[in-house]
């Protein structure tokens, strides 16, 4: 398999028109004028998953003081999404990719380790969008544990 593409601070986001949890499609064009997190994530209802996850909806508040939106985007269909936000009161969009192009586009599917063996899948990523929508930060591979309090930290600076 080919690299996937890496996005940089400065680079125009990809895009996506993605439905969420309740089926209503939602685009980076939603949040002009904000700040946007987009984080990309392997599965709801899974370990890693539902830290960051948790940890996003216990700091809303202060990233939405911050200027700051979040949405979450998994290989998971609306119905898994739906079912994930209700069980762990998810309180932002989580949005439903199953074909994994918009992974793909924004270079958050590839090749990864998953105990000491390579497979194709999401790679853990997250993305702050500028409020014309560039690329402000990009990072992959992100640990889930302590990642929404360094992006607090980013977003104050």
């Amino acid at each position: 398999m080919a690299e996937s593409i890496r996005l940089h601070e400065g680079d125009a986001n990809p895009g996506f028109a993605l439905p969420d949890a309740t089926g209503a499609v939602v685009r980076p064009e939603d949040f002009a004028g904000r700040r946007l997190i987009v984080y990309f994530y392997p599965a709801a209802f899974t370990p890693g998953c539902t830290t960051e996850a948790c940890d996003f909806r216990d700091n809303l508040a202060s990233l939405q003081a911050a200027g700051a939106a979040v949405v979450g985007i998994s290989p998971d269909s609306v119905e898994r999404l739906a079912e994930w936000a209700e069980a762990e009161q998810l309180q932002f969009p989580l949005l439903s990719d199953e074909d994994h192009s918009v992974a793909e586009a924004w270079g958050a599917w590839g090749t990864k380790v998953v105990n000491g063996q390579e497979r194709v899948g999401l790679i853990r990523s997250t993305f702050v969008l500028s409020g014309d929508g560039s690329i402000e930060s990009a990072e992959y591979g992100v640990d889930p544990k302590g990642h929404v309090d360094r992006l607090r930290a980013q977003l104050a600076a």
